[in-house]
């Protein structure tokens, strides 16, 4: 899985709105997700509400607190988390490993427990590596480039195998394992924006409901998918189908008023295959946008219409028209 923070569009006023200078949308809602880094399946989300008041929702923000609380739902059952510099610690690091789960991350420099020798650069070839063990946590040091270190921490390897597919680089597998397992939350986004049920609004719940209509669309795929394996449909026809399904028995109740007009009726029964509700003389599937006079009104009213006779198909005004049902 992949533990990281996603952010929301949002320009309304909101106690827990934030604004972040360097991402291209400047005020945002942040929602903390963790996902399944391989089939994309967000597990469990939670929303920076900032800091609340004395009471029931008073909860720590606290990186470590935050893991904690995502991770509890996949707590025991020996998976894998992967996770930014924010979040990485070699506290959390021994939380996890003692709820059977392991954690793989990139730390940050200004750690405590971090050695002098892992942050220094300028007597280390570019492409080396410097590997640190103890207990169940293993910590490597990686030149990416001239005075540049890429600090990770993993409870999930214990060795300093570096990744041969890497050629030249020489990076470690850690390196290379984080990399191919960051992008779950990002990838979600992206799905995300790509078919996005959002509307633009100044209200934050909505912000929040918009969101989880995103996910909850690629959840139900997911699962769709995983249990009828023969299958694989696009996502925009499986969306499509979705929606029909959804909005399938409110139509078929919504057929049956009787103060629908006969052309609602028409579309609705062709929507859901229902051949029995009444159809439309062919000459009235296009209703007219020309307006001509009232042929029963005198030339000094020289009133224009739009409706036409239903028999003889001349333009006659509301005053001269006879109303009847739609049933009728």
């Amino acid at each position: 899985c992949t533990l990281d923070d996603r952010l929301e569009a949002f320009r309304g006023n909101g106690l827990f709105r934030q604004y972040i200078p360097s991402n291209p949308i400047k005020y945002v809602l942040k929602i903390f997700a963790l996902v399944d880094s391989r089939m994309y399946y967000t597990v469990n989300l939670e929303i920076y509400a900032g800091k609340q008041p004395e009471g029931p929702f008073a909860i720590s923000n606290k990186a470590s607190d935050v893991v904690r609380r995502l991770t509890s739902i996949v707590s025991v059952t020996g998976r894998n988390i992967t996770v930014d510099n924010w979040f990485t610690s070699i506290d959390i690091a021994n939380y996890l490993y003692d709820h059977n789960l392991t954690l793989v991350g990139t730390l940050r420099k200004n750690k405590q427990q971090i050695p002098p020798e892992f942050v220094v650069t300028t007597s280390r070839d570019i492409g080396s590596s410097l590997f640190g063990f103890q207990n169940n946590s293993t910590l490597v040091s990686y030149v990416a480039k001239k005075n540049k270190v890429v600090l990770a921490l993993s409870t999930m390897h214990h060795d300093a195998t570096i990744d041969p597919e890497t050629g030249s680089k020489n990076k470690p597998e850690i390196i290379t394992f984080y990399n191919a397992t960051k992008a779950g939350v990002d990838t979600v986004d992206q799905m995300c924006s790509t078919y996005n049920v959002a509307r633009k609004t100044n209200r934050w719940p909505m912000v929040v409901f918009y969101s989880m209509l995103n996910v909850a669309d690629i959840n139900a795929q997911i699962i769709f998918q995983s249990n009828n394996k023969t299958e694989n449909r696009q996502r925009s026809h499986f969306l499509k189908n979705l929606a029909r399904d959804l909005s399938d028995d409110y139509l078929r109740v919504r057929s049956q008023c009787s103060s629908l007009p006969v052309t609602l009726k028409r579309d609705i029964s062709n929507l859901h295959g229902n051949t029995n509700e009444p159809q439309l003389l062919p000459t009235q599937d296009v209703p007219s946008t020309k307006r001509k006079r009232c042929f029963k009104c005198s030339r000094s009213k020289n009133r224009a219409t739009k409706y036409t006779c239903r028999s003889c198909g001349q333009y006659i005004c509301l005053e001269h028209a006879q109303q009847i049902c739609s049933d009728c």
